[in-house]
């Protein structure tokens, strides 16, 4: 679970992964409805079938962005969500996964490469509800700032789920640790919960910059958490697609 680098010890590591629902923006608040038409919330099965969820975020018609650690036997992939329990709501858009694309340099319960494509089995419908989000690429190398995440999930840290989309904002630091493993990192008590995995960390103007990784547990009341850093992985991301397309 550490870098190969690794964070100091007297750190525990928690995973964002998730517990039978994905998790929320522990200390954020509610998104306002549809302000955030890139989201996508992932249902996926494991082994035993038994359903679980990850964010993600739509990039283009064909794809959307995800963490490595997501990987399941299939997905479904909904796309202009607001509130979970209403999954059949005609605004909503379901798409299952054709085929995933986790980093080939990633490895389980590590958390190097922690990034994944998912192609669309069909195409995601542009429009008021359902819109990619641009992505960051190899020339963003400065610090972005004024950055948002969101998802769905816990509210508190042992506390029930709201189904609403929440997000907050977060100040990302300098960590040489978290730079030298392709890594955007930030501290607070405000932060994504467990399930929150493969949602977007997005800057500025609406670029993503970022994808939920992992959390680090400094104490009960601090946190530091980690997002792979999407500019390292641009050509990687560009390379993917083009042969993924090229394949139909």
């Amino acid at each position: 679970m550490f870098f190969n680098n690794r964070l100091p010890v007297l750190m525990v590591l928690l995973t964002l992964y998730d517990q039978g629902q994905t998790g929320k923006i522990i200390g954020g608040h509610v998104a306002e409805p549809h302000s955030r038409p890139y989201m996508a919330f992932i249902r996926k099965n494991l082994a035993n079938n038994e359903p679980s969820f990850c964010d993600g975020f739509l990039l283009n018609e064909d794809f959307v962005m995800t963490a490595a650690h997501c990987q399941a036997n299939n997905y479904t992939v909904y796309l202009g969500v607001d509130n979970t329990k209403f999954l059949k709501n005609e605004k909503i858009q379901h798409r299952t996964v054709e085929k995933a694309f986790p980093h080939e340099n990633y490895k389980k319960n590590e958390f190097n490469d922690d990034i994944m494509l998912l192609k669309l089995s069909s195409r995601a419908v542009v429009n008021n509800f359902v819109k990619p989000v641009a992505l960051a690429n190899n020339d963003d190398l400065t610090l972005p700032t004024s950055c948002i995440v969101s998802g769905w999930g816990q509210t508190q840290a042992n506390g029930g789920i709201s189904d609403k989309l929440m997000e907050m904002n977060v100040t990302l630091n300098e960590n040489s640790i978290c730079t030298k493993n392709k890594l955007y990192c930030s501290n607070g008590t405000a932060r994504p919960g467990r399930g929150d995995s493969g949602g977007p960390l997005v800057c500025g103007q609406g670029t993503a910059y970022g994808v939920v990784s992992f959390m680090s547990q400094y104490s009960a009341d601090l946190s530091m958490v980690a997002y792979t850093k999407i500019p390292c992985y641009s050509d990687w991301i560009t390379s993917t697609m083009k042969k993924a397309l090229s394949k139909n």
